[in-house]
């Protein structure tokens, strides 16, 4: 393949997706029906801990994340895991059918799960939408807006001026002095080769 970053053009929004017991950034969403009820459709990978917490229940909810979010909520849901942190005692959240949504989102969908598509690395779920609704007018995130301010949108706090590991592909940061040859993004699956050393 020439250039894989062609797939960033492809037009898409950035997500929170929650279920029982954890959540995780998304962006790859889409609406594939119609109807009272329509389907929608999420991508998760299968590294990821919300994936498994996915297969063992049977609902998800999609916070939508605006341009105007606090980067807060994609810090912690994106560069955390439930198995080290709870998430949501870092962001303001509220309950909806059961599942924890973002107070400061756009909206929101909540979906009953009704199949599960299974490739190498992610798992397509597929959702009836069952509950959602517009919590402010603000215009959407998306992925592409995510790309040209991620450096901003994935900043951690560490010490004035100090070396990071950062993934180019995701903008996760590795904040480690050595950055070993079987380290794998937790976020995004690629290897060490894809990292820089950034000062931030």
């Amino acid at each position: 393949m020439k250039n894989s970053k062609i797939t960033r053009k492809i037009t898409q929004g950035m997500y929170i997706l929650t279920t029982k017991n954890g959540g995780c950034v998304v962006d790859a969403v889409s609406q594939i029906s119609a109807g009272e009820h329509p389907l929608i459709s999420v991508a998760v990978m299968k590294k990821n801990y919300t994936c498994q917490l996915l297969k063992e229940n049977q609902t998800f909810a999609l916070s939508v994340l605006g341009k105007d979010n606090s980067a807060e909520a994609i810090q912690t849901f994106g560069m955390n895991s439930m198995r080290d942190i709870d998430k949501f005692e870092h962001v303001k959240t509220k309950e909806v059918e059961g599942l924890r949504i973002i107070e400061e989102s756009i909206g929101y969908m909540v979906c009953e799960i009704i199949d599960r598509i299974e490739n190498d690395t992610h798992i397509l779920f597929i959702g009836k939408l069952v509950e959602g609704d517009i919590l402010k007018e603000a215009d959407p995130m998306s992925y592409s807006y995510y790309q040209e301010n991620k450096k901003d949108l994935v900043r951690v706090k560490t010490e004035t001026g100090k070396t990071v590991w950062v993934c180019t592909v995701c903008g996760y940061i590795y904040d480690k002095e050595e950055l070993e040859e079987d380290f794998v993004c937790p976020k995004c699956g690629v290897d060490y080769t894809l990292f820089e050393r950034q000062k931030i």
